[in-house]
């Protein structure tokens, strides 16, 4: 099923500062609030790019086949992969969190809610998978809501560090650092892992 080849890029939706966001919210004063906050504006902005680049396919009309079967819109998707992998291997010395992270331990719920409707939906990374699941789904004949189950485990990766205090407590405050930090330094990888995979769906047909 299509809805299963495009869940692995939930990983790439939330590798860098979106997950790193995510644990500066799950150690911070009224954390429940603030993250519940995070993840709902990441959950709008998410189903509204992806919404948008699946009604913008379906109002393009019947797909031209090329020789080697694929489709203008796969051309435009590969284009945006290559180029989402070629940003992520040359950002991946950054390890360094951006310095308005800092500051996000004293945030409210209402600069979460921002903060996620803007990284989940227009930090460059994102927005290029977003569009390109949009473009997949709409291209391969699937309905909308297949994306349902890519945006409930974006969301729910979003929510682990939250989770990790809630179930942990004080234990999970003071494991959270150090996972933010392996994860800050190594989630590239994982980014660069996942894109590959998705260019050999999109070439498969």
């Amino acid at each position: 099923m299509d809805l299963l080849k495009i869940l692995p890029l939930a990983f790439v939706m939330v590798a860098g500062p979106q997950i790193i966001s995510s644990f500066f919210f799950a150690t911070s004063p009224g954390w429940k609030k603030i993250s519940a906050a995070y993840v709902c504006g990441a959950a709008i902005s998410i189903a509204l790019v992806v919404a948008a680049s699946y009604l913008l396919r379906k109002g393009a009309g019947g797909n031209e086949k090329s020789g080697s079967g694929l489709t203008a819109t796969d051309y435009v998707i590969l284009a945006l992969l290559a180029f989402a992998i070629v940003r992520t291997y040359l950002k991946r010395n950054e390890s360094e969190p951006p310095k308005w992270m800092g500051k996000l331990q004293s945030a409210t719920p209402k600069t979460a809610l921002v903060l996620g409707f803007l990284l989940l939906g227009f930090f460059p990374s994102d927005l290029i998978t977003s569009i390109s699941i949009g473009g997949f789904l709409s291209e391969h004949g699937d309905p909308y809501w297949h994306v349902l189950p890519f945006l409930f485990l974006t969301l729910l990766l979003l929510s682990l560090p939250a989770l990790t205090v809630l179930f942990l407590g004080e234990r999970g405050e003071a494991i959270l650092p150090k996972v933010r930090d392996w994860m800050n330094t190594n989630s590239w990888i994982v980014s660069e892992v996942v894109l590959v995979f998705f260019i050999a769906i999109v070439l498969s047909g």
